[in-house]
């Protein structure tokens, strides 16, 4: 009896152990679309040349400011996201460091002549995925003159938001008894230029 006791209970536990996976895998793909997608047309410190739009990104590291955090979602206040692939203990990892919006000054200390500087891995660095083969950033730029974007690019620096952001990740050892971690596509709805004052008068 007892020996069938603890088979049922290891059973039960490698179930949990597989469903908690499998939830962590939606929820990073489910941070990423909320984030990414609420990312804000707003103007920040980077370097001594004033302020300049605050939406900065290469193929391991996306400076940016969005609506939605990790600890309020999208009823607090505004925050500085620094996403960061860097190395783990196996493979590489997506980091992402969040702090406090409160006008241009509050992105001078993660941007430098225009460029991400992103802060070293730290206690409050908080991982979304861990043990991957590799992961990257690519962003889509958009067309004004078009509804189609133009197309992918592993840089972006330009004056208005990208069309989407996709996160491409894959793990290290894939596990065909759980669920895949897929590439992230996040659309960005958003098409305000932050350089232009609008009139909202009527």
């Amino acid at each position: 009896m007892l020996m069938a006791m603890r088979s049922g209970l290891l059973t039960l536990q490698k179930v949990d152990d597989r469903l908690q996976a499998n939830r962590r895998v939606l929820s990073v793909e489910q941070i990423l679309q909320h984030q990414i997608s609420n990312a804000m047309p707003v103007l920040g410190q980077c370097g001594s040349g004033g302020t300049i739009p605050i939406f900065r990104g290469t193929a391991q590291t996306l400076l940016m400011v969005s609506s939605y955090s990790l600890s309020e979602g999208a009823r607090g206040m505004p925050r500085v996201l620094v996403f960061q692939v860097v190395p783990g203990d196996q493979g590489v990892r997506l980091i992402v460091n969040e702090s406090l919006y409160y006008g241009p000054a509050s992105t001078a200390p993660f941007c430098l002549n225009a460029r991400p500087l992103p802060p070293p891995p730290g206690p409050q660095s908080f991982v979304l995925a861990d043990r991957l083969a590799y992961c990257r950033f690519v962003y889509e730029a958009a067309d004004p003159e078009s509804p189609r974007p133009k197309g992918w690019t592993s840089n972006w620096g330009q004056q208005l938001l990208p069309y989407a952001v996709r996160v491409d990740m894959t793990p290290l050892v894939p596990d065909p008894a759980h669920l895949p971690l897929l590439p992230v596509t996040a659309r960005i709805p958003v098409t305000r230029d932050p350089l232009v004052i609008y009139n909202d008068s009527w």
